[in-house]
């Protein structure tokens, strides 16, 4: 069986003893194939579909090649036979830096051992890069880089790697070819027939510094949006971007203080673009939203507009993150209409690309109207939600609702109403109610859990929670197990992480 068709285990504990030797002994048999290639091509790639085999695993907050990668070359070193004399060879130069080591040091023991070597041993380490190449469309949504290496000038091949910058410049796919001609000529026809599309050469150094970042975005990431196969890859991508000549960092994004933001935004509302908004003040709440969204969550470029960008800022972004009152609903698309219109003039975007891009906003109006959730739609007075949403934070409105369910009323002299739910002296008015008669010890664990879940830090304790709610454990109860784990783990970040997620598990007695 190949290691890529094994079910993933549970990222919350790691698997048995005996499940992960017996996961090696299938990489073993899979290492089989290397006695049978004489390419050293194919021999990384085989390789390399052997290390993915555990790639975007989460094995609680431990290094997941620290834990399987390292322990598979003690394994391989262990067996000792020709294939994993091979599967160490390969490792030696596709492993990350300790794996190689490791690798490399089991490698030469069994060479003295006698054990026989493959063909291509000698020629794995030996590729070198020729040229680099970038197939961008004009929106700057996603590029494909194309890289091509030879051994020595032999068996050349192209390694295509696609980055993708509306996910915070991540590599999304990637694959090779030998029919390296074929590929760039594909890539320039497109260029040529394609108003949208780019086809240019690149400076090494300049691609190593692109590539590297994108792959420290993807593997970074906790679940990242890849291809399927992606994993199987990921060895081999590593192993040839450290071919490429280094080229310094990567420049990081511009920056945009309020100052430059503000200005941003008066020069678009005083433009002819911007003169057929009728409601001036909802606009300058999108037109804020707008650059936010360019500027946070788009590499620092609030003047990039593309069909993709505008469609998961209306449909994905805005209905999860913002509260929009109805009349900036309204106003929202034909804001983000004028931005495009606007802002296309200063980036010099294709008229075909602008045509797009309006296209998409008008196309996604109707489902933004269905798909925004307007709170006081489900019964929320408007007052109570921008209490618990003095930041605007959507995603935050269940969570801090769950923290403090009772913010209206009075609590002897004191009008609960006019409390600040954000401001921690006030919040704890709020707890005091929820807890008569409560000791200061009881009082204070809660006012830490809530300041906790007010924040959304970590992720992990609101997750939690929904998950005990999910089970049919009573808020009260929640709280308090919750606080338990706090008081013991709340001072080791990695402990308390782990601890949160094994709670989920636990079920209430009935």
């Amino acid at each position: 069986m190949s290691p890529r068709s094994r079910r993933r285990p549970s990222g919350d504990a790691k698997p048995p003893s005996d499940e992960i030797y017996a996961i090696f002994n299938d990489m073993l048999r899979h290492a089989r194939e290397l006695l049978a290639v004489r390419s050293p091509l194919d021999a990384e790639l085989i390789v390399s579909e052997i290390l993915g085999a555990w790639w975007g695993r989460r094995l609680d907050d431990s290094d997941v090649d620290e834990v399987v990668g390292e322990a598979l070359a003690e394994h391989a070193a262990r067996a000792g036979t020709p294939a994993a004399l091979a599967l160490l060879t390969g490792m030696a130069y596709l492993g990350t830096s300790r794996q190689a080591a490791m690798a490399e040091r089991s490698a030469l023991e069994l060479m003295d051992r006698g054990v026989a070597r493959t063909g291509w041993a000698d020629r794995i380490g030996m590729v070198g890069p020729e040229e680099c190449y970038a197939s961008r469309d004009v929106y700057g949504d996603q590029e494909s880089i194309v890289c091509t290496f030879t051994y020595g000038g032999d068996e050349r091949h192209a390694l295509v790697i696609v980055v993708d910058h509306n996910f915070g410049g991540m590599v999304r796919d990637a694959w090779v070819s030998s029919q390296v001609d074929k590929v760039l000529d594909s890539c320039r026809r497109d260029a040529r027939d394609n108003p949208l599309m780019r086809f240019e050469q690149m400076e090494p150094g300049r691609t190593r510094r692109l590539l590297e970042t994108a792959l420290g975005v993807t593997d970074s990431l906790q679940d990242p949006s890849v291809n399927e196969n992606f994993g199987s890859y990921h060895a081999f991508v590593r192993a040839r971007i450290r071919t490429l000549p280094p080229g310094g960092r990567q420049p990081g994004p511009p920056t945009y203080g309020p100052d430059r933001r503000a200005t941003m935004a008066a020069r678009f509302l005083a433009s002819d673009e911007a003169e057929e908004l009728s409601d001036l003040s909802a606009a300058s709440r999108c037109v804020d939203q707008i650059i936010d969204y360019g500027c946070t969550h788009d590499l620092g470029r609030p003047l990039r507009v593309s069909p993709i960008k505008c469609e998961r800022f209306l449909l994905e972004w805005l209905p999860r993150k913002v509260l929009l009152w109805p009349a900036e609903q309204e106003a929202m698309p034909h804001v983000l209409a004028a931005w495009v219109r606007w802002a296309s003039r200063r980036t010099k975007l294709p008229e075909e690309g602008v045509r797009a891009t309006l296209d998409a906003v008008w196309d996604a109006t109707v489902t933004f109207a269905e798909a925004y959730h307007d709170p006081t739609a489900f019964g929320l007075d408007r007052e109570l939600v921008e209490r618990l949403l003095p930041d605007g934070d959507m995603e935050a409105l269940s969570r801090r609702a769950f923290a403090l369910p009772f913010i209206s009323g009075r609590h002897g002299k004191v009008d609960l109403t006019a409390l600040d739910p954000a401001d921690p002296a006030e919040r704890r008015l709020l707890i005091e109610f929820e807890h008569p008669g409560a000791g200061e010890e009881h009082l204070e664990g809660h006012e830490r859990l809530t300041a906790l879940l007010w924040a959304g830090d970590p992720p992990e304790l609101w997750d939690t929670a929904q998950t005990m709610l999910d089970l049919g454990w009573e808020r009260h109860e929640i709280l308090h197990r919750l606080i338990d784990v706090m008081d013991l783990f709340g001072d080791d970040p990695a402990e308390f992480r782990a601890s949160l997620r094994a709670l989920r598990h636990d079920r209430p007695a009935n």
